[in-house]
């Protein structure tokens, strides 16, 4: 199974010292080999950002940041692969080992992602080569 875990964290935490990024690319390293960790990207330190919203009315709002009302900002994102929840969350856990000294404050959220049946991607890749021709 796949999962997804989302790290957020205080708008005010410092960046990663150079220590703690030497463990954490060891870290994501041995986790790529090993198989359980896909895919792992940090995003832009700060409250900077742009939210796009659409509303009830099918309005669509793009606002940039920074945003004042923000109390955490997207840290990261790791994509797993484990057999199970628990599994998912003792490996999110792992990564906590390796960020973090002295005051950091961060929360790793850990969501299973929707896999398609097999053969449902198929017909869902099917639909959507009929739909582009006859839209030609």
């Amino acid at each position: 199974m796949r999962f997804i875990s989302v790290n957020t964290l205080n708008p005010t935490n410092r960046l990663p010292t150079e220590a703690e990024m030497a463990s954490m690319h060891k870290f994501i390293v041995e986790g790529m080999k090993a198989g359980w960790l896909i895919e792992c990207e940090g995003v832009t330190f700060g409250t900077t950002g742009v939210r796009v919203h659409k509303a009830a009315s099918g309005e669509i709002t793009v606002t940039d940041g920074p945003f004042a009302e923000t109390k955490e900002v997207l840290g990261g994102y790791a994509l797993l692969n484990a057999a199970s929840m628990e599994e998912a969350v003792e490996h999110t856990r792992r990564f906590l080992d390796h960020v973090g000294e002295g005051t950091w404050e961060g929360t790793w959220e850990t969501y299973q992602l929707y896999e398609m049946p097999t053969g449902e991607l198929d017909v869902v890749a099917r639909s959507w080569e009929n739909a582009v021709r006859e839209g030609q």
